[in-house]
């Protein structure tokens, strides 16, 4: 585990040499549900769109799958501005929320655009081989939920150790307290069940660096559930998982978390 500190964050900048001459594009709203098989109704019609930021190059780049916060009830897609003009393919995500739907609906919208994203990305100079996935808050949750708990991607037919990493930005790792309000149970009262990423930790998880505010400004427990995630991932023999805590950042803690994130692709897919 360790605390980055300002200077820290000030060295993990590196950028593809060519990737301020690139020409990029978007490419906005896009269903990521299969047509044949869902009903497509007027909110998921509204909610279940993608963004997608690309570079015109001839060659395949890495690519950020962001899932945005706001509790699973609030929030919409974003291409976060840190990410751009990166040498990265950046896919932000819309899904439907609660009380519009029960919160597990939100995993299953995040699995759904993930899987969208492995079988469609490469018509967007995107390599499938080196999709990560990120998000803050609820969006870090479901980013977690989606490829720690191998069953959601399999009704897709995708194995979810082929993710090239896992980022989640101050992310629930017991089960999200809106899901816990809709069960009658207390915030305070923390629950590890099949919808908590600790449930499903396990050692062949693809890489994971998880990233969360300094403890005595974070939400409450947020640092501590994601130090006990690293522990026990490290206990079940997980070979590369990384816990930083953003000293002197509370939860809103994307802005100076972003450079590691880009440092972290970087690394993962030998970027220069």
């Amino acid at each position: 585990m360790l605390r980055a500190t300002l200077f820290l964050i000030l060295t993990v900048l590196p950028l593809c040499n060519h990737a301020q001459t690139v020409r990029y594009s978007t490419s906005e709203n896009l269903f990521y549900y299969d047509s044949k098989t869902s009903d497509q109704t007027s909110y998921m019609k509204e909610k279940n769109l993608l963004d997608v930021y690309y570079p015109e190059v001839d060659t395949r780049v890495p690519v950020i799958i962001w899932f945005h916060g706001g509790g699973l009830t609030s929030g919409q897609k974003e291409i976060p501005l840190a990410l751009k003009n990166k040498g990265f393919c950046v896919v932000g995500v819309g899904y439907r929320l609660s009380p519009n739907v029960p919160a597990e609906t939100c995993i299953t919208d995040a699995t759904a655009a993930i899987a969208w994203v492995f079988k469609n990305i490469e018509r967007f100079n995107g390599d499938p081989n080196a999709i990560f996935v990120s998000g803050h808050s609820a969006g870090g949750y479901l980013a977690l939920m989606s490829i720690m708990d191998k069953s959601r991607l399999k009704k897709h037919d995708l194995d979810s150790d082929r993710v090239a990493g896992l980022v989640p930005f101050s992310g629930h790792t017991i089960t999200h307290f809106t899901i816990r309000k809709e069960q009658g149970i207390p915030g305070e009262r923390p629950l590890i069940d099949n919808l908590a990423p600790l449930y499903h930790v396990r050692n062949n998880a693809p890489p994971i660096l998880l990233i969360t505010g300094d403890r005595e400004k974070e939400l409450l427990g947020r640092y501590e559930e994601n130090a006990y995630f690293y522990r026990m991932m490290k206990v079940n023999g997980h070979p590369d998982v990384t816990l930083y805590e953003m000293d002197g950042y509370g939860h809103g803690m994307t802005e100076p978390a972003f450079p590691l994130l880009v440092d972290f692709v970087n690394r993962k897919t030998n970027l220069k």
